[in-house]
């Protein structure tokens, strides 16, 4: 739908996109979802990753790279990063290469995520619902209705940090437990080379 570069300006309060059935409208929130990181094709209605570049038209020839940027005012310092702007940039290329930007500097994927952690926007949080979701939250189980909560309640990012130090500290357990193997077997070997030692010096 999006095979020229288009600005859509976001002003506060209400911002109603109207157009017939595939003029691209779910495109649009589909595209925030992705520069923000989604890494399902599903999540936005593909196939494979691949699908967001133009494929081309009868009179228009097929694109190679998909971009999207989004800029966000930051002057209430929502986010963590000195600056009244944060533009987030995601671009991918059809050999299937992706790039990621905060700000036009090169970045990865992680550092993004945990920019919005707990913000409010990110490719997991509530603020982009789709059709038949408001349904399912309702309908939700007492643990998936927890999940929400936490995100709202804003501790969705030490959860994430307390994950990720629980692998660190598991992978440091098997570390020292192959630390010690070896080393048990380096001293059975010195011990037995001590003891043919003290055979051959004794004959």
């Amino acid at each position: 739908s999006f095979a020229n570069k288009v600005d859509i300006k976001f002003d506060s309060g209400l911002t109603a996109v109207v157009g017939p059935n595939g003029s691209g409208k779910s495109n649009i929130t589909d595209a925030i979802r992705w520069v923000l990181g989604e890494q399902s094709a599903r999540s936005i209605r593909g196939v494979k990753m691949e699908d967001v570049i133009f494929n081309g038209t009868d009179s228009r020839p097929p694109m190679n790279v998909a971009k999207v940027k989004l800029q966000l005012d930051n002057e209430s310092r929502t986010l963590p990063v000195e600056s009244d702007e944060v533009n987030i940039m995601r671009k991918l290329y059809r050999n299937g290469d992706s790039e990621y930007f905060i700000n036009d500097e090169r970045t990865r994927l992680k550092e993004i995520t945990e920019l919005f952690l707990d913000s409010g926007l990110g490719k997991n949080a509530y603020n982009i619902i789709s059709q038949g979701e408001v349904e399912s939250l309702l309908k939700a189980r007492a643990d998936e209705r927890r999940v929400l909560i936490e995100e709202v309640a804003g501790v969705m990012k030490y959860k994430k940090r307390k994950k990720e130090s629980v692998k660190r500290l598991e992978e440091t357990r098997d570390n020292l437990s192959r630390v010690n193997d070896i080393i048990q077997e380096l001293s059975s070997r010195c011990l037995l080379y001590t003891s043919d030692a003290a055979d051959d010096s004794l004959r």
